[in-house]
């Protein structure tokens, strides 16, 4: 059974790995995933902007989601920016993407804001209309 939970410090080198393990999974060069790998991974000072929550399964981190703290508006829709949803390999199309979101969701609107922004991967783009997310400009 996968545990969702708020992360801490003492997480980021395997949120880092799931990170990376779910770059190379996308639909893009391997020489443009390995230079761009180091922009996607977290920093304690990340943590100083970022609200961001882990999957559990069998005592290991298998996904990550982050939200940025600031309220962003776009089109009269106020909600917080995911700055990114990972989850290793191995774990994917099992749920624990959507068990991911669904927690962020909640917390964005238990905050009061109108939903998730997402600027996503091309590659997610088919998860995220799935989920009920809608283009916008």
């Amino acid at each position: 059974m996968t545990e969702i939970r708020p992360a801490t410090l003492d997480d980021i080198n395997e949120i880092n790995q799931v990170i990376t393990s779910a770059v190379m999974t996308w639909n893009l060069p391997d020489r443009v995933k390995r230079l761009s790998l180091s922009s996607y991974h977290y920093s304690e000072l990340d943590f100083r902007h970022i609200d961001c929550y882990v999957a559990i399964d069998n005592n290991k981190i298998v996904g990550v989601a982050a939200l940025e703290t600031d309220v962003v508006t776009v089109n009269n829709f106020e909600g917080i920016l995911l700055h990114g949803l990972y989850v290793v390999e191995e774990h994917q199309h099992k749920g624990i993407g959507s068990k991911l979101f669904d927690t962020v969701s909640e917390v964005v609107k238990s905050q009061n804001h109108d939903g998730v922004l997402v600027k996503a991967q091309s590659d997610a783009t088919d998860f995220f209309e799935s989920k009920g997310m809608q283009l916008l400009d």
